[in-house]
């Protein structure tokens, strides 16, 4: 693999990824198709260019023409394209299926028409669904409980029909939840920070007991990475850690960090089916050699120094209106619940 088609690339995972890449691997080209809905930003990807390893097409997975205009042209694909907010998919369905199945559908079809050496599917714990003791494994059955879910796990049951239909050198991964540097301020950790830094609440879910494993967005790329490299075809890897933390507990962390009073954290209404705990097990990528770098203080220190260093990039964001009447409906109008 010379030559990468990263769909997605100028989101949070995605360009996450493309960093770690052309730093990794100086001889490789990489393509970025990204529509740039409100969660990706050209300015996750500033700098890269200069490198001449980088090429960016604004434009959507679901369109077949452009997908296959670019895929003639690479060896691989790694599919980061999603609407990935699971509130936003309680709230409209439709464009999850859109994108996450449909869309999925025409890469497929172009890495099979094309010949790719790899096509790797990013997907997530959740489809496993609510994991009240233990931790999911590879082999574990999905219970998805919501639409955003519900069309991962779909797109990659499609995606794994094409290793025995065609022969189709697919790979997937499925990450826990991930925090870092360039995540849109819609998920729990940059709404979190960027609230208390400018002395807004804190929204907190129901009581606050929902559990989530947390994983730094360089150790995610790094098992993205090394399953497209060295995963075997036909198989889903977990990229996870085992470091638990409930909301109640990050809340707290965040607010110890940045100094502020335990007043901003604020309770609000529950999400509707909401998943109290994720838990993966990673026996499997460990094998391979994956282990997570970072700790949980280690991690969310980088993020909150990234955030505080780059308050250009998130307060341009949270002026635009589609960002206040979203915060406004999600949070807001919870909070008066």
């Amino acid at each position: 693999m010379k030559s990468i088609l990263v769909t997605g690339g100028a989101g949070f995972i995605g360009s996450n990824f493309v960093r770690y890449m052309l730093s990794k691997y100086p001889d490789y080209a990489i393509v970025v198709l990204d529509v740039l809905t409100y969660a990706g930003n050209t300015a996750n990807l500033e700098g890269l260019d200069e490198t001449g390893q980088l090429t960016f097409v604004k434009g959507d997975i679901c369109d077949q023409q452009v997908v296959d205009d670019i895929a003639k042209d690479v060896d691989a694909i790694v599919n980061f394209a999603a609407e990935s907010h699971v509130d936003r998919s309680i709230l409209n369905p439709d464009a999850f299926i859109e994108t996450n199945f449909k869309g999925t559908h025409v890469l497929l079809e172009a890495a099979r028409k094309h010949n790719h050496s790899r096509y790797l599917q990013v997907s997530t714990d959740e489809v496993y669904g609510h994991v009240p003791t233990g931790a999911s494994k590879e082999s574990d059955s999905f219970h998805p409980r919501s639409p955003y879910a519900a069309s991962k796990a779909s797109a990659e049951l499609l995606a794994l029909s094409y290793v025995t239909t065609y022969d189709l050198p697919v790979l997937i991964t499925r990450g826990g939840n991930t925090i870092g540097p360039y995540q849109y301020p819609e998920k729990v950790v940059p709404v979190f920070v960027t609230n208390a830094m400018e002395d807004r609440s804190l929204p907190v879910y129901g009581d606050g007991n929902a559990v989530r494993g947390y994983m730094y967005v360089e150790d995610h790329c790094a098992g993205i990475d090394l399953v497209l490299h060295d995963g075997l075809i036909g198989e889903a890897y977990n990229i996870g850690t085992d470091i638990e933390i409930n909301g109640l507990t990050l809340v707290d962390r965040v607010l110890s960090v940045l100094e502020k009073p335990e007043s901003l954290r604020q309770f609000v209404t529950d999400r509707p089916g909401h998943d109290l705990r994720y838990s993966l097990d990673c026996t499997k990528i460990g094998a391979l050699g994956w282990q997570p770098r970072f700790s949980f203080d280690e991690m969310m220190d980088l993020t909150v120094r990234w955030y505080q260093e780059n308050e250009f990039w998130w307060r341009a964001i949270k002026e635009e209106d589609s960002y206040k009447s979203y915060y406004k409906k999600q949070y807001e109008e919870r909070s008066a619940q």
